[in-house]
């Protein structure tokens, strides 16, 4: 009989967590590696929420807080989807938590049980369908390639629900890709959903304010009312703020769902960090104007980035929307031949060759459920970047 649970063995460890540090590795021993695999900004807390935290430590705010949250964060959440989403909230419909990924642990194992099914479009970030497995649910994925801009559509959706289904979730801007609904596209999937009372809707709202060329926010329980009863709404200040090592993540649902939560995560890591819930009411609550700043900056390197990729050759690479990832297709590079005499059969071998050959760290496509892409982090230096694709276009043009 086994020591470890049954459970682990419907999971795997998170290969965007395993590529960031095998790249860090080969750094710390010396090799010239370049890694593209972690999803954080390359720009520092704002000063004035790095000060707020410094204030909350003088200040003695260093004990433990409510379970879910403090007063004053979840006030600050209410204000700000009052005011950036036209959302309605009282402050025992917002839970707080040490990261979106503890939102979403919490949410499945609090309501899935044995055989329920998560429609989960593909790709997907990572660890959306192991929280589902570790929950005891079941993930079914439902691919959405490139002719679809990576969304999923109102009839694939109604295609995938069974009497099984329990939640679907939704991420946009969407990491891997970039790709953001519009409005229209949200209502599409919502007419569908109103057809089907027991599915719940997670959206992962963590890129919000990632997005390009003139596209306009949307989460579904903003566009569609009547779903809101049923919808939970996840976001966070690891991306927009810079702040992915102050571990807050949060969410407005039904208030039986939101005590649901509280008491999984009563059980499990109790309140967030109380110096990062402080410092989290500024980032909600102060200027927001470096936002559009860096915005700049990631627009400018996707545009060199997808300029770059989509001049190697076996390389297509679609304009994300927002967030800071690409997702391109390295479907002209399966079949071929590395200069080593090794065959190109998936996009895995086609990340280690890169890691091999050029010293570049990337994410396999299967690692988030469509393949041949790969995906590629542009929130870093210029430099780094266009070093990056050149790596890549004198790779691709080895093959043979």
């Amino acid at each position: 009989m086994s020591f470890l649970a049954k459970r682990l063995d419907r999971i795997q460890p998170s290969p965007t967590i395993a590529a960031t540090t095998l790249a860090n590795e080969l750094i710390a021993a010396g090799r010239d590696v370049i890694g593209l695999a972690a999803g954080e900004p390359d720009f520092d807390t704002p000063a004035n929420i790095q000060e707020a935290g410094i204030a909350a430590i003088r200040r003695g705010e260093t004990r433990y807080t409510a379970v879910d949250g403090t007063p004053a964060l979840k006030k600050a959440i209410v204000a700000k989807f009052k005011r950036e989403n036209r959302l309605d909230y009282t402050v025992d419909e917002i839970t707080v938590a040490s990261g979106g990924k503890q939102i979403i642990y919490n949410a499945m194992v609090s309501t899935l049980d044995p055989g329920d099914e998560v429609i989960i479009p593909a790709p997907f970030w990572v660890s959306y369908p192991d929280i589902v497995n570790l929950a005891d649910g079941t993930p079914v994925a439902i691919p959405c390639g490139q002719n679809s801009g990576f969304k999923l559509g109102a009839e694939a959706l109604r295609a995938a629900i069974t009497p099984k289904t329990k939640w679907l979730i939704l991420n946009s801007p969407s990491n891997p890709t970039g790709a953001a609904y519009s409005a229209a596209e949200l209502k599409a999937l919502a007419e569908v959903l109103l057809d089907h009372p027991q599915v719940w809707i997670l959206t992962d709202d963590m890129y919000e304010h990632l997005l390009y060329d003139g596209h306009v926010f949307a989460t579904i329980a903003e566009i569609e009312p009547r779903l809101k009863a049923r919808t939970l709404t996840m976001n966070g200040v690891s991306k927009a703020y810079c702040m992915t090592g102050w571990r807050i993540g949060y969410a407005a649902g039904p208030k039986a769902l939101i005590k649901a939560m509280a008491k999984v995560q009563s059980q499990s890591t109790s309140n967030p960090c109380s110096i990062s819930q402080a410092a989290s009411v500024e980032a909600l609550n102060g200027p927001q104007d470096f936002i559009q700043h860096h915005n700049v900056a990631f627009k400018e390197r996707r545009d060199m980035v997808v300029a770059m990729l989509n001049q190697a050759k076996g390389i297509q690479c679609l304009v994300p929307d927002g967030a800071f990832y690409v997702y391109p297709s390295c479907a002209g590079a399966i079949g071929r031949t590395t200069p080593a005499g090794k065959l190109i059969e998936t996009d895995g071998d086609f990340a280690t060759y890169l890691l091999e050959t050029e010293g570049l760290s990337v994410v396999q496509g299967s690692a988030f459920g469509l393949s041949p892409h790969f995906r590629i982090s542009y929130a870093t230096s210029t430099e780094k970047l266009r070093d990056a694709c050149t790596r890549i276009q004198r790779a691709c043009a080895a093959l043979e």
